[in-house]
């Protein structure tokens, strides 16, 4: 009976326990999300799926142009890009810091928006261990990616999603 009498109060106890905590909906940085508050998107990108995307083909040159830009409601102009970062599906917000700059300097913003152009003859020197030959059917496509910091005229900086072109045959 004892034991039976010790179970209950220890159920007893735990359930107590368990509801008498309290959930302010609190977090701390390590559990929620780092959106900036200037959004920078892709103009013109198909977003189906994961991560924005446009698409170039081999056969048409090869030539890369990702416009991005912010909102005009936000107040903010894009002073530049500051660095990019290219290379595999696989970059993320820390291949800014180690990939190097894909680019020798800033590139200037124009205010909402900024452009940045390269071609995939540029991108095979820059990063020669990235492959970018399609494949053979039925898939046919090669995916590499970008990912760059924004300086806007107040001197924010933001780090965007990565934006991935697909190279086509």
């Amino acid at each position: 009976m004892k034991k039976i009498a010790f179970r209950f109060l220890l159920l007893v106890v735990v359930a107590l326990a368990g509801i008498s905590c309290k959930d302010d909906y609190v977090y701390s940085d390590l559990v929620q999300d780092n959106r900036p508050t200037v959004p920078v998107t892709y103009t013109g990108a198909t977003t189906y799926g994961f991560d924005p995307y446009y698409e170039t083909s081999i056969a048409g040159g090869g030539n890369i142009k990702i416009t991005l830009s912010i909102p005009t409601s936000s107040g903010r102009t894009i002073k530049e890009i500051t660095r990019v970062a290219a290379g595999a599906t696989s970059i993320n917000a820390g291949t800014l810091n180690t990939a190097g700059n894909y680019n020798t300097g800033p590139i200037a913003g124009n205010g909402t928006t900024a452009e940045f152009t390269t071609t995939i003859k540029d991108f095979n020197t820059k990063r020669p261990a990235v492959p970018t030959t399609p494949t053979t059917p039925p898939t046919g496509v090669r995916e590499i990616a970008f990912i760059f910091l924004v300086t806007l005229d107040d001197g924010t900086e933001i780090r965007t999603m990565p934006v991935r072109i697909r190279v086509l045959p």
